[in-house]
């Protein structure tokens, strides 16, 4: 399975296929990298989330955890050895002084990045990568499209 471009979605219908499809996203990013993910409610954000950071687990003989989405506290950190993965949903955030007091972007070379509900942010930082999630028209199946 090739990870889609900014042309075409890839089905992820599957939880198989979505832990497949973040399998070898993992293997493409990199320390300093942010990403952003758009997509309505329950369109499979934060499973993607759960399997890119359990798959660096498996990789690094760690146990799994459980990764749950940051709604309530907007940021969940994981530390796997040397890595680490700052995971930030901003979907209850309403006013830009708030996202300032996050400082999203200061000194994140030395981590990833993953932010839910990024559209709040208006500047764009370097490196980022942006994934879209979407359904098709009945709700029956889920995509997403990569884009950096």
């Amino acid at each position: 399975m090739r990870i889609a471009t900014s042309s075409d979605y890839t089905d992820i219908s599957s939880e198989k296929k979505t832990e497949e499809l973040a399998k070898k996203f993992q293997e493409k990013i990199k320390l300093g990298d942010v990403i952003f993910l758009h997509g309505e409610i329950g369109v499979g954000k934060t499973t993607f989330v759960r399997y890119l950071i359990n798959h660096y687990q498996k990789i690094n003989n760690l146990e799994l955890t459980e990764v749950t989405s940051p709604t309530f506290n907007i940021l969940n950190e994981y530390k796997i050895n040397d890595i680490r993965i700052n995971h930030y949903d901003l979907y209850r955030l309403k006013d830009l002084r708030e996202l300032a007091d996050l400082n999203l972007f200061g000194n994140n070379q030395n981590l990833i990045t993953v932010i839910e509900w990024p559209e709040i942010i208006k500047a764009k930082p370097k490196n980022l990568i942006e994934i879209f999630f979407k359904y098709n028209d009945d709700y029956s199946k889920r995509f997403l499209q990569i884009q950096s």
